[in-house]
């Protein structure tokens, strides 16, 4: 720029001194036009949508209606991790967990071989693939004495920022307590990079809950694909026999991620049980995808 700005100069000089010394004329320079510096208009983000508050009171409503002449108690969790929104219903139900809890044993497991800074031992990995794959009760009392039993499972649980959950007493592992919104936050444990658990036993339990034996994959399947799941059922005697009827895990819809919990209690029947959580995850599934569907 310098050097065009010398050149310039150099050329204006000459031409004054030949206009100074001559009466001929001296066709001006062509002028340059001037550009206007303009400012980019600022591009439009897209707009995410949100599930709004009108839309959470019509899925409340929706499943109101539907458990209103069911037996029994229902609580359900569901979070999108695609988008971070999340919905709950009737999250003040406390119940057993039955047989989800295995899954929250065999992350309590991993977090004490990570803390040894080793691996599972064979008998440890058949002992979770059999009391997550086909919910194998005796391999879940193993791995509960492996664990320390209910002390073990709450130190592992303030590990995995667990809030509502209180394991059962002595052996009774099935009896422990918890909500739906602490299952989720179980599952973000198996799904965030901030989790106590390394990648790799990530991939090993979520790889054992997408095994199930298919007889036992019904649940949250319900509301997606791809499903990695835990189940359980208990009736249970201080409800005279009626059950208790629980469903955690993973799908994807429609490209996004969701996890979902669903917890009954008081159910008639455990096919009962199954059918009204089948029937909450996927109508509030249907509802937060449906809030997302570009148009």
């Amino acid at each position: 720029m310098r050097r065009a700005g010398l050149l310039i100069t150099a050329t204006l000089a000459a031409t004054a001194i030949l206009v100074a010394g001559s009466t001929a004329s001296v066709r001006k320079p062509a002028t340059v036009p001037t550009i206007a510096a303009t400012t980019p208009s600022p591009r439009r983000q897209p707009t995410i949508p949100t599930f709004t508050k009108t839309q959470r009171d019509a899925l409340t409503r929706e499943l109101r209606r539907y458990l209103k002449d069911k037996p029994g108690d229902l609580s359900l969790s569901v979070r999108d991790l695609t988008t971070g929104t999340s919905y709950s219903y009737n999250e003040d139900l406390r119940t057993a967990t039955a047989s989800i809890v295995k899954v929250d044993i065999v992350m309590a497991l991993l977090l004490r071989a990570q803390r040894g800074e080793r691996d599972l031992t064979s008998r440890e990995k058949s002992l979770a693939e059999r009391a997550i794959t086909v919910s194998d009760n005796a391999a879940a009392s193993a791995l509960w004495h492996s664990i320390g039993g209910a002390g073990g499972l709450a130190s592992a649980n303030r590990k995995l920022g667990l809030r509502d959950t209180d394991p059962g007493p002595g052996n009774a592992w099935g009896s422990t307590t918890t909500s739906a919104a602490d299952q989720i936050r179980l599952l973000r444990a198996l799904t965030s990079d901030r989790s106590p658990l390394r990648s790799g036993s990530r991939r090993y339990l979520r790889g054992l809950m997408g095994d199930v034996t298919p007889e036992q994959a019904w649940g949250v399947s319900a509301a997606g694909n791809d499903a990695e799941l835990k189940n359980g059922w208990l009736p249970r005697e201080r409800h005279n026999g009626r059950w208790t009827v629980n469903s955690i895990g993973i799908v994807q819809r429609l490209g996004h991620t969701y996890l979902l919990a669903a917890l009954t209690e008081r159910g008639t029947t455990m096919q009962d049980g199954i059918e009204t959580l089948e029937h909450a995850v996927e109508t509030a599934a249907a509802a937060l995808a449906g809030a997302f569907i570009q148009t």
